[in-house]
C-alpha cells in the first residue's frame, strides 16, 4: 500500500525522466515580492506568458511595513519590490492582493484561510515555509526562483522524488504545551538536518487532536528539520475548517471533493523509508538558547553543558551560546528580555492571538518590553476585533499592528536592535535573522505572552493557574 505522499505525488506525475527527475504537475503557485522578479523577467526575455494564470496568486508580505500601509513605503528597496510585484501581476494577468486589500496578508496564512490550499494539491512558492500548506493534506514545498519561472511557464516542475518519513506523536499534550512546542521538541531531538531528503507525514493522537492552526504551525516548521515538506492527512478537522471558505468547492462539488479527500490517507500497511515515534508526556513549553531552531530546551531545563555536546559540535555550540550571551549549563528562566514578537506564518493566526490574550488578560505589559503583535492577515485582524481580543490586548498595554511578515526577518522596519533579546513566535533564530546582532529566542505564543507581562523568560504554567 502506498503512503499518502505516494498517492498525491503519483497522481501529479506528468512523466518520469529515466535516470533523472520527475516532471510534476503543480496545482497552485503562490508568489511574493522577494523571489519572483527574476522569474517574471525570465518569462519576458523568452516571450512567454503564464501557462495557467488562474492557478497563480500573488501578494506582498516580506517587505510590507506593519504600520501606515495606506502611505508609500519609506524604504526604497522595499517599495520597489512591492511595486514590481504589482506591475508583474497586472502584466501577466495574475490574481493580486496588495497591501490594505482585505485579502492581503502573509501568503502562507492567506492560502489556507481562503480555501486556496486544498487536500490532495501540489503547492509551491519561492519560499521555504511553503510546507505550511501541508496541514490541509497537500504536498507543498518551497522552490527557487528559476523553478518559479518553470512553473509559471508550464505549470510543471522537475523534481527528484523525496523519501517518505512518518513522525508519530502519541498521548495528550500537557498544560500550556502547543504545536509550536511539539515542533521545537522534534527539532531538538532529530536536529535541524534529521529529516533532510524526506517528506514528513505527521500522525498520532497528538496530531489528530491539533486544530488546523496547530497543524499549520507544525507543518510550517518541517523545513527547519531539513525536510522537503511536511503534511497531515485530511480528516473531519480539515473539512470543517475548509467548508464555506471563499475558494473551497461549493454544493455538490463540495460533497464530491470530501468523498475524494477521505481517501487521502496512508494505508495500515503503508511502508515508509523511516518512522519515528515520540511521547507527548516528554514535551513541556520550550525555548531556544542558540542560533538554530534545534538548539532548544524545555523551559525548566538547563542549557546543555560541554559534556553533553558531541566533541565535533562543541566549537559551533560555544559560538552560538556566546552570540546569545548565555553560558553552558545555565537556566534561562528569569532572564530579562527586551522584545516580544507575536506573528509570522508560524504563529500569526487567530488561535495564536487567543492564546496570547489568555495570558495577558487582566495584566499589564512589562515596562521594559517592546511588543510587536502582528496578525498574519487582514482576515485575522478582523476576527481579533470581532472577538474583542483587541480590547483585552489594549487594556493590557499592547498595540495590534498591520499584517505582514514583520519581525520574523529583517526585511522591513520591524528590526530588533543589536544585543537585544527577542522572545519570538517566528521560525528562525539565526544570527541577524531579526536584525544585525539581534538575539532571538523562539517560543510559543503562551511563552511569548508570559515574557511580555513579566519582562523576563517565564513559564506560562505559572501564570495560568
Amino acid at each position: 500500500m502506498n503512503t499518502l505522499f505516494d498517492k498525491i505525488w503519483d497522481r501529479h506525475v506528468v512523466q518520469i525522466i529515466e535516470d533523472g527527475p520527475t516532471q510534476l504537475y503543480i496545482d497552485r503557485l503562490y508568489c511574493h515580492e522577494v523571489t519572483s522578479p527574476q522569474a517574471f523577467s525570465g518569462l519576458r526575455e523568452r516571450g512567454l506568458k503564464c501557462f495557467r494564470p488562474q492557478q497563480i496568486y500573488c501578494m506582498p508580505d516580506h517587505n510590507a511595513p506593519t504600520h501606515d500601509q495606506d502611505k508609500p513605503i519609506e524604504d526604497p528597496i522595499s517599495r520597489k519590490q512591492v511595486e514590481t510585484l504589482e506591475k508583474n501581476a497586472k502584466e501577466f494577468g495574475l490574481s493580486y492582493y496588495g497591501m490594505m486589500d482585505k485579502s492581503n496578508g502573509i501568503i502562507h496564512v492567506v492560502g489556507p484561510e481562503k480555501g486556496l490550499s486544498l487536500p490532495g494539491m501540489t503547492i509551491v512558492c519561492g519560499d521555504s515555509h511553503t510546507s505550511t500548506h501541508g496541514a490541509v493534506g497537500a504536498v507543498a514545498f518551497g522552490i527557487g526562483t528559476s523553478e518559479v519561472e518553470m512553473v509559471m511557464s508550464s505549470q510543471c516542475i522537475l523534481q527528484q522524488k523525496p523519501k517518505s518519513m512518518r513522525i508519530s506523536i502519541n498521548g495528550k499534550l500537557g498544560k500550556c504545551v502547543t504545536a509550536k512546542d511539539v515542533a521545537l521538541y522534534l527539532m531538538a531531538k532529530i536536529s535541524t538536518s534529521g529529516a533532510t531528503g524526506y517528506f514528513v507525514e505527521y500522525s498520532g493522537s497528538v496530531v489528530k487532536d491539533l486544530s488546523m492552526e496547530g497543524r499549520l504551525t507544525l507543518c510550517n516548521l518541517s523545513i527547519e528539520m531539513g525536510a522537503r515538506g511536511g503534511f497531515v492527512a485530511p480528516d473531519e478537522t480539515t473539512f470543517e475548517y475548509l467548508k464555506d471558505k471563499e475558494f473551497s468547492p461549493k454544493g455538490a462539488d463540495w460533497d464530491k471533493a470530501v468523498e475524494y479527500w477521505r481517501t487521502l490517507k496512508s494505508g495500515d500497511d503503508a511502508v515508509f523509508d523511516k518512522e519515528l515515534t515520540f511521547d507527548a508526556a516528554d514535551i513541556e513549553p520550550r525555548i531556544t538558547y542558540g542560533t538554530n531552531p534545534g538548539m532548544g530546551i524545555g523551559i525548566t531545563e538547563c542549557i546543555p553543558s560541554m559534556e553533553d555536546i558531541d566533541e565535533k559540535s562543541r566549537a559551533s555550540f560555544l559560538k552560538a551560546v556566546d552570540y546569545m550571551g548565555f553560558r553552558p549549563g545555565e537556566k534561562l528562566i528569569g532572564k530579562k528580555v527586551d522584545y516580544v514578537f507575536l506573528g509570522a506564518c508560524t504563529n500569526g493566526r487567530i488561535e495564536d492571538f487567543r492564546a496570547f490574550a489568555s495570558v495577558v488578560k487582566g495584566k499589564k505589559k512589562a515596562e521594559n518590553i517592546v511588543a510587536w503583535l502582528v496578525p498574519g492577515s487582514w482576515a485575522v485582524d478582523r476576527q481579533i476585533r470581532q472577538e474583542g481580543i483587541d480590547k483585552t490586548l489594549n487594556d493590557a498595554g499592547f498595540e495590534i499592528r498591520q499584517p505582514g511578515c514583520s519581525a520574523c526577518l529583517a526585511m522591513n522596519d520591524d528590526k530588533v536592535p543589536a544585543g537585544k533579546y527577542s522572545v519570538s513566535t517566528s521560525n528562525r533564530n539565526f544570527e541577524g535573522r531579526q536584525g544585525p546582532g539581534a538575539r532571538t529566542i523562539l517560543a510559543s505564543p503562551l511563552v511569548a505572552a508570559a515574557a511580555a507581562v513579566t519582562g523576563k523568560i517565564t513559564d506560562p504554567r505559572d501564570l495560568l493557574v
